[in-house]
């Protein structure tokens, strides 16, 4: 009993349960491959954190050529951002193209005044460009300002159509234009100055009141120095034509001139006709200036304040135009710039009313020694005396062929112009008046009038029926000649021939009265000679006629 009992005490603490405590955890190099891809992995995306910049968007009238994935962002050929993707807008006039940019140049990439287009390849008459896109494709540009960014980042932009003219950090100025048209000028037309591409077009718009055209240029640095306020500009459409009594001179520009146009400046000096004092100052940015249409305006002296006069004809004013010249004994002075048919109540006819405009300052001195005269007055006080000294306007022919007439203003000393008679209200006008007198033309069709009228007053039918009768009585002896006449003159002409043939017969050659006759000539000849031998002996020896020849001498 002892024993079972002790054996199944030792079979109960056998059975029971021995806690022991486990082997330590144990490093393996299996564990180092997780771990690196682990930091492989935090890396990439802490360097692609730290690259990328933030998203903007730029909206462009379409997105030909664009891909999301592989268009580039470049800023002076340097990638600086990648199309993310292109979607169209919800107005649906544009697209929108997410650009995600690097962050080292999103601070001065999202300035407010950034541009961006896109490059393509382009062909103008301004010349070519984008030719790198061929290879490369597509891509998108930006110009951002090179001063340091102020204010909050810009991410939504309006992409530009065309690449503009004027980068960031060009040094040179900016001067307006104001000219009557465009004409062949665009944006990029070069800027010349002696023949040297200083600077281009770089814009233009309609003024506020749509009379004239508003042209933006940039003109590069040193260059922009040259622009002075005397400056001239004027549109170099690269070939100039003029007609002189030295023969026709042509004046071309390069070929980009030719085919795009351009402008080109000069100073007020260089025409022979100014006589001031140059301002070499620089003209300050933004200055304006007026662009002419040749060099000879640019360079001609300046017109000054135009007076506008009225005139008002009776007669025909067929073959005037606006803009006909007003002449001063071959020098214009002033141009016409409307014509109006009128009616004058009190002769129940009408009148032409010419408008035209004066440049009195084209008589320079003559017309400052006037002024002077008129003690500073001008207008009426100026032009009535002139008026008074016989002043008149008068229709001129400028050309036979084409018809044209100008407005010619001279002193006129016929008693018949001195009365002056202006059809129509002279109280209300548009300028002042100047008295008319007929035209040249005009005198020349009352000269043709008079002459036909004196045409009419022949007695053209009396003296028709008496050529006729005259030339009947010439019918009549003509008839008489050819019958009664004519035979017995070829009677006389035969007669008269044979008495020539029997003056032949006699005078020919084998004729016996022409042998005789020489004869005779031969026996007159031998004649004269015996007498010249008598005479020579005579005069030698006197004597002779008394004693006779004397006897020859014997050797």
């Amino acid at each position: 009993m002892n024993t079972e009992q002790e054996t199944g005490t030792t079979d109960d603490q056998d059975s029971t349960p021995v806690i022991c405590s486990g082997r330590a955890l144990h490093w393996s190099w299996v564990w180092l491959v997780p771990l690196l891809a682990l930091l492989v992995g935090v890396s990439l995306l802490a360097s692609v954190w730290v690259r990328t910049g933030p998203v903007i968007t730029i909206s462009f009238p379409t997105a030909a050529g664009i891909e999301a994935g592989q268009t580039k962002l470049r800023y002076r050929d340097v990638v600086v951002g990648e199309v993310k993707s292109v979607r169209v807008a919800s107005d649906r006039e544009h697209v929108l193209v997410d650009v995600q940019l690097v962050r080292d140049g999103a601070p001065y990439i999202t300035q407010k005044d950034a541009k961006f287009w896109i490059v393509r390849p382009r062909v103008s008459l301004a010349g070519v460009s984008g030719l790198d896109t061929l290879l490369s494709g597509v891509y998108l540009s930006v110009d951002a300002p090179i001063t340091e960014p102020e204010g909050d980042s810009v991410t939504s932009f309006k992409g530009l159509v065309n690449p503009p003219e004027v980068l960031s950090g060009q040094v040179g100025t900016r001067f307006q234009l104001n000219a009557h048209s465009l004409d062949s000028l665009s944006v990029g037309s070069r800027v010349y100055y002696r023949r040297i591409e200083v600077g281009r077009v770089v814009g233009y718009s309609m003024s506020k009141d749509g009379r004239e055209v508003n042209l933006q240029i940039f003109v590069q640095a040193p260059y922009d120095r040259y622009v002075t306020p005397d400056t001239r500009f004027w549109n170099d459409s690269g070939v100039d034509m003029s007609l002189s009594p030295d023969g026709v001179q042509v004046r071309t520009s390069g070929l980009s001139a030719i085919l795009n146009g351009g402008v080109t400046f000069a100073q007020a000096d260089e025409s022979s006709a100014y006589e001031g004092k140059i301002d070499t100052t620089p003209a300050t940015e933004g200055a304006t200036f007026t662009l002419f249409d040749s060099r000879e305006d640019a360079l001609a002296d300046p017109d000054g304040e135009p007076l506008d006069v009225e005139l008002r004809f009776m007669g025909s004013v067929r073959g005037l135009k606006v803009g006909a010249e007003v002449d001063y004994h071959g020098l214009a002075i002033g141009k016409v710039v409307d014509i109006d048919l009128e009616l004058d109540p009190k002769r129940k006819r009408f009148y032409s009313r010419v408008r035209a405009v004066l440049y009195p300052h084209r008589f320079d001195r003559a017309y400052r020694e006037l002024v002077q005269a008129a003690h500073g007055a001008q207008g009426d006080a100026l032009i009535d005396p002139l008026v008074k000294h016989g002043l008149r306007a008068q229709l001129r022919s400028a050309s036979l062929l084409t018809g044209q007439q100008y407005v010619a203003l001279d002193f006129f000393s016929d008693p018949k112009y001195s009365k002056v008679e202006i059809p129509g209200d002279t109280k209300h006008t548009s300028g002042y008046l100047i008295p008319t007198v007929p035209g040249d033309f005009a005198e020349l069709q009352r000269q043709v009038g008079s002459i036909i009228n004196k045409f009419d007053k022949l007695p053209i039918e009396s003296i028709g029926n008496e050529l006729e009768g005259s030339l009947a009585n010439l019918r009549t002896l003509l008839k008489r000649l050819d019958t009664q006449v004519a035979p017995q003159a070829s009677q006389t002409l035969q007669s008269a021939r044979r008495s020539l043939d029997r003056v032949s017969t006699v005078l020919g050659p084998d004729a016996p009265l022409l042998g005789s006759v020489q004869d005779t000539l031969r026996a007159l000849n031998g004649a004269a000679r015996g007498l010249q031998l008598l005479a020579d002996t005579l005069q030698a020896r006197p004597e002779a006629l008394l004693k006779g020849a004397p006897p020859d001498r014997l050797q």
